[in-house]
């Protein structure tokens, strides 16, 4: 699938790493789609990563939320098919914002999320 912001996505990606993935909870315990919840830490708030964030869940039809929290990094929830979940938990650790630095990436696997009609980006 061609996204509409590859060419966005990809400005700052030449000099980027991956950040570290760290995960838990047990995702063997999902029979269809994959619920998570992740914190991002680094440069991540301000640079327009919710956005980012936001655009692509739509293009992969993940469900959820992204939001920005006090202490500096960004949380979001996010349901969908296992072959999206993968690619959305890597794009997270790259960075969806040319202007984000993204450190690290904690994904808790948590069949307790709710299932999201959509995906949206609060405060």
């Amino acid at each position: 699938m061609t996204s509409l912001l590859d060419e966005f996505f990809k400005k700052s990606k030449n000099n980027q790493t991956d950040a570290e993935i760290i995960t838990k909870g047990d995702r063997s315990q999902f029979d269809g789609e994959i619920k998570f919840k992740a914190t991002i830490h680094g440069r991540v708030q301000g640079v327009g990563f919710r956005f980012t964030t936001n655009q692509l869940a739509q293009e992969l039809d993940i469900r959820g939320i992204v939001r920005n929290e006090s202490d500096g990094t960004v949380y979001v929830e996010a349901v969908g098919a296992e072959e999206q979940i993968d690619t959305f938990i890597k794009r997270l650790a790259q960075g969806p914002s040319p202007a984000a630095e993204v450190d690290k990436v904690d994904i808790h696997f948590d069949n307790s999320i709710k299932d999201y009609q959509r995906f949206s980006q609060a405060n």
